[in-house]
C-alpha cells in the first residue's frame, strides 16, 4: 500500500479530511482504531498482529498514533508503506511505541 492508495481508501471510507490533514501542514486529525482497521482491512491487520506476536488492539493503538506522524513526514510521491515493509513494517515501528 502506498500513500496514495491509503489516502484513497480513507476517502472511500469518509475519512478524506483526516487523510488530507496528515498530508498538509498543521495539526493531524485523529483516527480511531476501528476506522483504521476498516481502512487497512481486517485480514491485513490480523496477519500483521500475528506476525508481530501482538494483539490487534495493541497494533491498532500504536498505528493510530504513529501513522499520522509518519505520513505527515513522508513525501507526497513516496511509497511509504512499501519502503518500510508494508503494514508489518509499520506495525514493527508502532510496536516500539508501546
Amino acid at each position: 500500500v502506498d500513500i496514495a492508495s491509503l489516502v484513497s481508501g480513507m476517502k472511500e471510507k469518509g475519512l478524506g479530511g483526516v487523510a488530507e490533514s496528515w498530508l498538509g501542514d498543521g495539526e493531524n486529525a485523529e483516527i480511531s482504531s476501528d476506522q483504521l482497521k476498516e481502512v487497512l482491512g481486517e485480514e491485513q491487520v490480523a496477519e500483521a498482529a500475528a506476525k508481530l506476536g501482538t494483539d490487534e488492539g495493541s497494533l491498532l493503538a500504536g498505528l493510530k498514533d504513529s501513522l499520522p506522524q509518519i505520513i505527515d513526514k513522508a513525501s507526497n510521491g513516496g511509497s511509504l508503506l512499501d519502503s518500510i515493509g508494508g503494514i508489518g513494517g509499520l506495525g514493527n515501528m508502532a510496536k516500539k511505541l508501546f
